[in-house]
């Protein structure tokens, strides 16, 4: 049985916290040297590891050193494009795992910035994030996490932190525009620490929407072995990535298992409108996604005197529900809304990622457990992904789709056979 990994990100999370964090949970530092100069780079840098102290706590910090000074020029490591940092990764002969996720976190990224800037992801300059020590804090956490045997990972609410910071093109607001997309990607929860300054970097984002298999809370699990990776800032609260890992508690399964899922209960909300303008009702189902609904749809009726109408229905979480009533009488002329709870079935959920030509696309992986067995059920590309490639690259959604599923069953294959 693999083993679990939580990310604890009190003081937000950043590439060398991760490293730091991997190292103090067993990661030798020695090994991640040797794998690393497979990439080439050896001679631009210099990794270094200590205790260091934070708010009065011991933890690991890792530093990469660089050897010259960055230059703008894109053939130096100071900055590099997409296409560069792909043959660089491509070509070191990595393990399988570590260059997939590799290239996976730049694909993330490259798309994010490109958003940004209005250009295409190969076009992305990358500054700060294709720089040397970007590029060891991805590839190295990536190592630590095959070197451990982690087969999932789970992250904490993210810290917004406040203010502004210096980038390569200017003094930009924090949370910086890169890592906004990143966490729309996967709506990542989000909450503000009372903490100013950048907590979240875009390297650190883009590893967590990656590799995430879900935001939130601690997953049940046995604990075996914790890691802690300090930051480089000084903060009121101890600047630490808190990095627990473990085995998947069998007692949340086994004694229930059933083949077609688990028994959950949600919140139905349910309205009937019929002069809300039909603008509205698109702006209105986003803006219930955005607030947390699991689902909303509609469905045409005809209402006293005959008059059409439409059927809002909402389905959230429980603790979401006073969220959702609020955006409903806010936004339409509803002035009642039936609430119900009721319970459904519903099979477990893991985010994965394949890279196809074009860039990289997260797979939403359904699954139950028959007699102690994992069982997959359905996979599916994640729809905003492929639009978002399709987009970008110009290509056919339906073309990038098709390459999805097959990477996807080739990966799975790949794996059941391994």
């Amino acid at each position: 049985m693999g083993l679990i990994a939580y990310f604890d990100c009190p003081t937000g999370i950043s590439g060398d916290m991760c490293l730091g964090a991997l190292v103090s949970a067993g990661v030798p530092l020695e090994y991640l040297m040797e794998k690393l100069a497979l990439l080439g780079l050896a001679h631009e840098y210099r990794l270094a590891a200590g205790m260091v102290q934070k708010q009065g706590q011991a933890a690991t910090k890792v530093e990469v050193h660089l050897l010259t000074e960055p230059s703008s020029d894109r053939h130096h490591h100071g900055g590099r494009h997409l296409p560069e940092i792909e043959q660089l990764i491509k070509g070191s002969n990595l393990p399988a795992r570590v260059s997939r996720w590799s290239l996976a976190i730049f694909h993330q990224l490259a798309i994010a910035e490109g958003e940004v800037h209005g250009i295409e992801p190969e076009a992305v300059h990358f500054h700060e994030v294709g720089a040397t020590d970007a590029i060891v804090d991805i590839v190295g956490t990536c190592l630590g996490l095959d070197y451990l045997g982690i087969d999932k990972c789970y992250w904490s609410a993210l810290p917004t932190g406040s203010g502004t910071v210096r980038a390569a093109h200017g003094d930009l607001p924090v949370p910086v525009p890169a890592v906004l997309r990143l966490w729309e990607t996967r709506q990542v929860p989000v909450y503000d620490n009372g903490l100013t300054g950048e907590l979240v970097t875009p390297t650190g984002a883009a590893i967590a929407v990656t590799l995430a298999n879900q935001f939130g809370t601690k997953p049940p699990f046995n604990l075996q072995k914790l890691g802690l990776g300090a930051g480089s800032k000084e903060l009121p609260l101890a600047n630490i990535l808190r990095l627990w890992i473990g085995t998947e508690s069998q007692t949340a399964k086994t004694p229930k298992e059933i083949p077609f899922g688990q028994l959950e209960t949600i919140t139905v909300l349910e309205t009937q409108l019929d002069d809300l303008q039909p603008q509205a009702v698109g702006y209105l189902l986003e803006s219930l996604l955005h607030q947390g609904a699991i689902d909303v749809f509609t469905q045409a009726i005809a209402m006293k005197k005959s008059r059409p109408g439409i059927l809002l229905t909402v389905l959230c979480a429980p603790e979401n529900q006073n969220h959702c009533l609020n955006l409903l009488f806010r936004e339409t002329t509803s002035l009642g809304v039936r609430v119900r709870q009721q319970q459904r079935y519903a099979l477990e959920r893991e985010w994965q990622t394949v890279v196809i030509a074009h860039g990289s696309i997260r797979i939403k992986v359904a699954y139950s457990y028959q007699a102690g067995t994992k069982i997959i059920l359905n996979a599916h590309p994640e729809f905003v992904d492929c639009a978002a490639l399709a987009k970008a690259t110009g290509q056919p959604w339906q073309l990038i789709h098709q390459q999805a599923i097959a990477a996807w069953s080739s990966l799975s294959k790949d794996s059941a056979q391994g």
